[in-house]
């Protein structure tokens, strides 16, 4: 064994996917070989999942390094990262699993790729226990921006559970190679609230019921009338392999912007859909905090490699960003300083020194 390896316990914290995702992300970047074991140790399923294996494949790729381990179930990877590389990438996860938990885990290497990069994904854009591909293109990305990080991605074809097929295209024209710090202490004055609203293989009812249960929870909560957008397609003209449906929201504010989302299932109203993504982005609104409950624990691994400290105010303390603190530190080091005060699941404020990654 590499007496370098930072040894990586998976059942920490919440024990689920993202201390992988967010272990090789960092250890991508960095440089450090990392060995993550007990991995998923707290799901039902433990070990590796077709769209944990694609992720780490995917790094293994565009960094040229190499891993050990990797195979469906396994509870036990090595992780050994070469030089981050830009060019043109195809990732097939083959199944439902989530695009955007693969993009969590390749968007903080490729920001010091050396050349631009265009990667085409293959899974699912719609899934639950995961940000929706609208989330990540309308809210994250937004926010990566403010790193000087610009990401466009773009949405080609949706896959829901259980049948996945969907299609997405990122793009980096220029990586910057360094990230700015960010202050998010402030979100400023709230400019608009819109929304996108969708259905694939389902009656276009499905989208205005989501959107019109949406609006009034939004405006009875805030007295604002949100702008959503309805996306759904005529019979014997629908790409997806479906069925399907969804619908994120968004808030825009002069220096941030926050979100939420809310998926269909069989037997759940289309109207509980809307008030569900609804409330989520309105609760996280009235507490007064910058970023939401999502990129609260998505925007650390960020912070920590900018040059210079970062400071944000987030929606909720959540599980999985307590164990994003733990997990900077173990592999980082002395290199960042993190300090938060808040109680689990409440509005905190934290502060991160990163270590000023360049390449």
């Amino acid at each position: 064994m590499d007496n370098n390896l930072v040894i990586i316990d998976g059942s920490m914290g919440e024990g689920g996917g993202q201390i992988l995702r967010t272990a090789i992300a960092l250890s991508a970047v960095t440089g450090i070989p990392v060995k993550v074991v007990n991995i998923r140790a707290k799901r039902k399923n433990p070990g590796l999942r077709p769209q944990h294996l694609t992720a780490i494949k995917a790094l293994v790729e565009v960094t040229s390094g190499r891993a050990k381990g990797l195979y469906v179930g396994s509870t036990s990877i090595e992780f050994y990262p070469g030089t981050i590389r830009g060019g043109n990438y195809f990732f097939d996860i083959g199944t439902a699993g989530s695009i955007s938990l693969l993009l969590q885990a390749i968007l903080p290497a490729l920001a010091f790729a050396q050349e631009p990069v265009e990667a085409t994904i293959r899974g699912g854009t719609d899934v639950k226990m995961a940000p929706t591909i609208d989330y990540m293109r309308m809210v994250f990305a937004p926010l990566l921006s403010l790193f000087g990080y610009n990401v466009d991605i773009e949405l080609v074809r949706r896959g829901h559970y259980p049948r996945g097929g969907g299609i997405v295209k990122l793009r980096i024209r220029n990586p910057p190679k360094t990230l700015k710090p960010v202050d998010l202490t402030t979100r400023g004055t709230l400019k608009s609230i819109e929304g996108l609203s969708h259905c694939v293989k389902l009656p276009q009812h499905v989208a205005e019921r989501q959107a019109r249960s949406a609006r009034a929870y939004i405006k009875s909560r805030l007295g604002i009338e949100p702008v959503i957008k309805l996306e759904f397609y005529e019979k014997g003209k629908d790409p997806h392999l479906g069925p399907g449906s969804g619908i994120a929201l968004w808030a825009i504010f002069d220096r941030s912007i926050m979100g939420a989302d809310a998926l269909g299932e069989k037997g759940k109203p289309a109207e509980k859909v809307g008030e569900e993504a609804a409330s989520k982005l309105v609760d996280d609104i009235l507490t007064g905090a910058s970023v939401d409950r999502f990129a609260s624990d998505m925007l650390p691994v960020y912070m920590a490699l900018a040059s210079g400290t970062s400071y944000y105010s987030g929606a909720r303390l959540t599980s999985h960003a307590e164990t994003v603190f733990r997990l900077l530190e173990l592999i980082l080091g002395d290199s960042i300083r993190i300090e938060y005060s808040g109680g689990p699941n409440r509005p905190f404020k934290a502060s991160i020194r990163g270590m000023g990654l360049t390449r």
